[in-house]
């Protein structure tokens, strides 16, 4: 059975993987364990950074998943955005990411959430259809970049 739970600094090598994979699966960008190292621990170390959960069977982690917060004025509430969203490949298929998504939902509506957002790159079709099968819609917003060199 799918077991989720928050992710701790025992899962650090975990997530660098996870993420590693989702950047270069999604978009062909290799990323460095010596940039990733830092980046996820510092979340794990605080929380006002961010949230991980893995997802596990048999004490394996198979996913993973992180939320961000944005605060809202308008609706005067928390926005939880949901990024890093890996599934091992022989974990896929089998409701991994539905578990943590579930997970995810119960921890924000226990917090008041007023609504998870998420972005994918625009040519990941597979997962614009898990996102739409658990209920996302495409929204009315446009999300734009602009790197801070």
């Amino acid at each position: 059975m799918i077991q989720c739970r928050r992710a701790t600094i025992q899962d650090l090598k975990f997530l660098i993987d996870g993420n590693r994979f989702i950047a270069e699966e999604t978009e062909g960008v290799e990323l460095s364990e010596t940039k990733l190292s830092p980046g996820i621990s510092a979340i794990l170390e605080d929380d006002n950074k961010g949230i991980y959960w893995v997802a596990t069977l048999e004490d394996h982690v198979i996913g993973q998943i992180l939320v961000t917060y944005e605060w809202s004025d308008w609706r005067n509430g928390q926005i939880w955005w949901i990024q890093s969203v890996y599934v091992w490949p022989n974990a896929r298929r089998k409701g991994v990411f539905k578990s943590l998504l579930d997970h995810v939902t119960h921890e924000a509506r226990d917090h008041s959430v007023v609504e998870l957002r998420l972005y994918a790159d625009m040519r990941n079709q597979r997962a614009h259809s898990t996102y739409m099968n658990q209920g996302f819609t495409t929204g009315h917003y446009q999300v734009f970049e602009k790197p801070i060199t």
